[in-house]
């Protein structure tokens, strides 16, 4: 199968897993290994200050701690839109990428704008695969720039199956929970 670094995973209409229930995670690696991404779209209701303050200089005061999966949810993952790429451990599209974990802060010049997860999405070897090949599970789409740093990531999950177009329509607009309607 093609790397699918750089694209989102929109969670289908077969995915109940409460883990990635109606997210969109973005990519970062993909390869004969396993994959490893971050969920754009679930803001915690905690800021990057109160959880990680020696983080908080590379976001904007008051930013919300993102869930970026049911991996390592201690761990923090920062993904930033670097002015030099290089500075990035994994590129996952255009200048778009992912610190290294233990990277001094203060050494890395050059971002523009970052976010910060808590956790990541991660899938061994041929486990992506396999929930792709399952009908509804994941649709695929190229990711954006502005899919990782979107203002409001709670309508990314709406706005990226619009983007798809109307064929998407009867699951964009379909309630969370259909048994309820």
């Amino acid at each position: 199968m093609e790397s699918l670094r750089g694209r989102l995973l929109i969670a289908g209409p077969n995915l109940w897993d409460p883990n990635f229930r109606r997210d969109v995670v973005l990519v970062g690696q993909h390869d004969d290994d396993g994959a490893v991404g971050v969920v754009l779209n679930r803001p915690m209701d905690v800021s990057v200050d109160e959880v990680v303050p020696a983080l908080s200089g590379l976001v904007e005061p008051g930013e919300r701690l993102f869930f970026g999966g049911p991996v390592q949810p201690q761990s923090v993952v920062v993904i930033a839109d670097f002015e030099d790429p290089s500075s990035s451990e994994i590129i996952a599209l255009d200048s778009i990428g992912f610190l290294p974990p233990d990277v001094d802060t203060d050494d890395v010049a050059g971002i523009r704008r970052a976010r910060i997860f808590a956790g990541y999405a991660g899938w061994g070897s041929g486990q992506l695969e396999t929930e792709l090949n399952e009908h509804g599970s994941w649709i695929v789409e190229p990711a954006a720039p502005d899919d990782v740093f979107k203002s409001d990531p709670e309508q990314l999950w709406t706005d990226v199956l619009r983007r798809k177009g109307p064929e998407f329509d009867l699951l964009r607009t379909m309630p969370v929970d259909p048994s309820a309607n």
